[in-house]
């Protein structure tokens, strides 16, 4: 079970559901049935434009790019998907990480949207998934960005655990701090309030995630920016940057040295690597 019990669960849905319908711009529900059950997507900008995948980090949902949409959704056609086993309105099912079965999922989700080939925008675990889908079907990525994107530089476990220590003692608040590595609440009040909602009724996956190797890293043969913290209380940061532009065939990476694993807003650097790819395509 992800969820510790069903009336949390609903909690959770209902304040999600509050966001969907207060969305910035107008947008459209859709349900894509898979094999590994039925998957959320939120899309919005015009149904012509180039198509942009936007994937969540861990213990989220599609409500976390509700700050980043009114800007890109006027040159981009977005899909901000609902990851399968997580707190969204997707299957709780939770394939093991590294196997195939989420690549066959994202396949069966593009098909599903008639989308032949995307940019994708991976936030943390969505940056992992974002990668995964890279190096498994790399002619179906067209540009990726990814913003402190695990599976590249170790994962700090022992902050995990102190977090996870100030949960059982009731301190909500500062275990999402240390993880975030910030001293405020991020975004505003309300939406913090509902991160905190979700940690508290919300089984987060515990497993060790997946690191690429060397090779795989070589496939991503697509331009590709990462953001990364210089702080990230759950990431090696400077593994992420090395490795990356080291293997990675056109990779850029941004370290913001006083920055956490929550980064300031990049809404306006990764709008201008999305739009590079749409100048270039023109030319």
């Amino acid at each position: 079970m992800i969820y510790k019990s069903e009336a949390g669960a609903r909690q959770i849905e209902r304040r999600y559901r509050e966001y969907l319908a207060d969305w910035p711009v107008p947008s459209e529900q859709i349900t894509v049935p898979t094999g590994a059950g039925d998957t959320f997507v939120l899309a919005c900008g015009p149904a012509d434009a180039p198509p942009v995948l936007l994937l969540h980090g861990s213990a989220s949902n599609a409500a976390m790019w509700r700050y980043d949409v009114e800007t890109w959704s006027r040159d981009f056609r977005l899909y901000a998907i609902d990851m399968i086993g997580e707190p969204g309105l997707s299957a709780r099912s939770r394939p093991e990480l590294g196997s195939e079965a989420y690549a066959r999922w994202l396949d069966e989700v593009l098909a599903g949207l008639g989308v032949a080939s995307a940019s994708i925008v991976g936030m943390s675990l969505g940056g992992w998934l974002a990668l995964d889908y890279a190096v498994r079907r790399p002619d179906r990525v067209e540009r990726l960005a990814l913003v402190c994107p695990a599976g590249v530089g170790r994962q700090k476990v022992l902050v995990l655990l102190g977090a996870l220590l100030l949960q059982l003692l009731g301190r909500g608040r500062a275990a999402m701090h240390l993880i975030l590595g910030v001293t405020e609440d991020p975004g505003d009040a309300a939406f913090a309030d509902y991160v905190l909602l979700i940690h508290r009724h919300f089984r987060p996956r515990r497993e060790r995630i997946p690191l690429f190797t060397d090779e795989e890293l070589g496939r991503l043969t697509m331009p590709v920016l990462a953001v990364v913290g210089g702080r990230d209380a759950m990431l090696d940061s400077a593994a992420t940057k090395a490795r990356l532009e080291t293997a990675a065939p056109d990779a850029t990476v941004r370290l913001l040295p006083e920055a956490g694993h929550l980064v300031p807003s990049q809404n306006g650097p990764i709008l201008e690597f999305l739009r590079t790819g749409m100048r270039s395509t023109a030319l």
